[in-house]
């Protein structure tokens, strides 16, 4: 994992708390690449930084969680169009809370905070109700499991949560997840619940 901040006082911050984690492999700032968890602090966000976020998931096939002060309503979607699977508010930055944010991304999963998906869900929902209204229809490509599936995902429920209120295997969710991400390019399941969202599915 790579620390990428706009200060070296907030990279040096974030990566004596990240030390005492043998979990957490530290790497240089430039070693990026697939695969590769990148946590990215900023106080908030410009065309600039969201530029180096995309660059980091898309181009180098990394995994980004972001540490970010205050996000405005109009950068939610772009953040999670990023590629962006994990987001932290700065001032919940604990040790604790970053290394739960990192292994996430790690894994594909999301990491999201509570306020956010409220406000993730309001944002989408008016999007969706305002193409619905131009269109005259419900958008579709997604099965009543994968909707299920993404309604309990938005909830934060992890894998084995779901799995039980389903009464799925685990497996079974992965392999749900992992089918609709593949078929719908999208890149974790911060994206795929985005998605879900815009198209009026939850």
């Amino acid at each position: 994992m790579a620390v990428h901040a706009p200060d070296p006082i907030s990279r040096e911050g974030a990566l004596s708390q990240l030390r005492r984690y043998p979990e957490i492999d530290l790497r240089e700032e430039n070693d990026t690449g697939p695969g590769r968890v990148a946590l990215f602090i900023a106080d908030t966000l410009d065309e600039t930084a969201l530029t180096r976020l995309r660059r980091l998931v898309r181009s180098e096939g990394g995994r980004a969680v972001l540490v970010v002060g205050a996000l405005r309503e109009a950068e939610l979607l772009d953040v999670i169009e990023c590629g962006v699977g994990a987001i932290v508010w700065r001032g919940e930055a604990t040790a604790q809370r970053l290394v739960q944010a990192v292994v996430a991304a790690a894994r594909g999963d999301g990491d999201l905070p509570a306020d956010l998906i409220g406000r993730l869900v309001e944002q989408v929902g008016t999007l969706h109700r305002s193409a619905a209204g131009r269109s005259g229809g419900h958008p579709s490509g997604l099965s009543p499991r994968e909707v299920d599936v993404l309604r309990l995902v938005a909830e934060g429920l992890d894998t084995g949560e779901i799995a039980s209120k389903l009464s799925y295997s685990e497996r079974t969710v992965k392999n749900v997840m992992h089918g609709l991400t593949t078929r719908l390019h999208l890149r974790n399941r911060a994206h795929a619940v985005a998605h879900a969202l815009r198209e009026g599915y939850i």
